[in-house]
């Protein structure tokens, strides 16, 4: 039997409603790049006839999708939209994702003391942050919407999906914990760094556990760059860069080869009707690979913030959205 035949055929009669009546997210890490992501969201949970079913999520995107399904839980769309809100203008105004000392020209401490140095009390406003605007306890009682949170072990260098029912806020930290910044996280005696390593964010896990036949990712990580780097600053973002970049290219690219083989089998016909859809950052902002997601400021957070959401409304409104097949997935990524 050819699979990629019949995958391709199922494709043709599919004639499903716009936008989606069901969605699955993947939210990409990248400090202070993630209020696009804020925006994005606040822009989705507009539209009513959108539901969720699960969102995945490294570092930032981690950070996002625990508030999303936390304020969907205790308050629905509006208690969602205003958690946001209140996380990301609280960010804005407290610097939440480095140290102080990170913010010093050229981060020149952060080069050349390691966090339990420069931090020895392992000072993280974001727990407390985090603390105050997620309630896990309910995210641990309430099955959807799903999360799976992308941390990476060290020991092993493998992807540790975390879920629902054993979320805290520690899980969360650890997939944001860049170990030049942060104190590395330990959890059952397994120490994590940020998941943005070996998935960012995990995707192939969220198209295999999720219901929905719709994944949209939220790209921030810029993955192109206008100018060669010539300070050592530059030359470490765009080493970031390549490397959180990277782990989405190839979870995309095994998307590729699993679409048609398990179509062939899958009753429910998501398989088949798998599309994969993209709104990334750097389309919408000029020169972000050259910005700093460091950089907390209003100004910058709030651009950002109306980005993401005139990208959805982009997302939302289009007309012209056939199913592809899984080798036309979300096209030329750089396009």
């Amino acid at each position: 039997m050819d699979f990629v035949k019949a995958a391709l055929d199922l494709r043709r009669n599919d004639r499903r409603p716009w936008p989606p009546r069901l969605l699955a997210l993947a939210l990409q890490g990248g400090g202070s790049f993630g209020a696009f992501t804020w925006g994005a969201l606040d822009r989705l949970l507009e539209e009513d006839s959108i539901a969720f079913d699960a969102f995945s999520g490294a570092s930032a995107g981690a950070v996002n999708a625990v508030l999303l399904a936390s304020g969907l839980a205790s308050g629905g769309r509006e208690g969602a939209r205003k958690t946001l809100d209140e996380f990301w203008t609280g960010v804005s105004q407290s610097a939440l994702f480095l140290p102080k000392a990170v913010t010093l020209p050229m981060g020149l401490l952060a080069r050349t003391l390691s966090p339990y140095q420069f931090n020895p009390f392992d000072l993280n406003p974001l727990r407390q942050a985090l603390e105050k605007s997620v309630d896990f306890e309910l995210l641990r009682k309430t099955a959807s919407p799903r999360l799976l949170i992308a941390a990476t072990r060290v020991s092993d260098a493998n992807l540790r999906i975390f879920r629902n029912a054993e979320l805290t806020v520690e899980h969360v930290l650890a997939s944001a914990c860049l170990p030049l910044i942060h104190h590395t996280i330990e959890i059952d005696n397994e120490a994590y760094w940020d998941g943005g390593y070996v998935a960012n964010p995990p995707l192939t896990p969220l198209v295999a556990e999720s219901d929905a036949s719709d994944v949209l990712i939220v790209q921030i990580t810029p993955t192109r760059s206008q100018a060669v780097p010539r300070s050592r600053p530059e030359i470490e973002r765009r080493i970031d860069q390549i490397n959180f970049s990277s782990t989405l290219d190839r979870e995309i690219e095994a998307i590729r080869l699993l679409a048609p083989l398990c179509a062939a089998g899958d009753a429910s016909g998501k398989w088949a009707r798998l599309r994969l859809d993209r709104i990334s950052a750097e389309n919408e902002i000029e020169l972000l690979a050259e910005a700093s997601p460091a950089n907390l400021e209003w100004s910058f957070v709030s651009s950002l913030r109306d980005a993401g959401r005139a990208a959805a409304e982009g997302w939302i409104l289009q007309t012209d959205h056939p199913i592809p097949h899984p080798a036309e997935f979300l096209g030329d990524p750089a396009s």
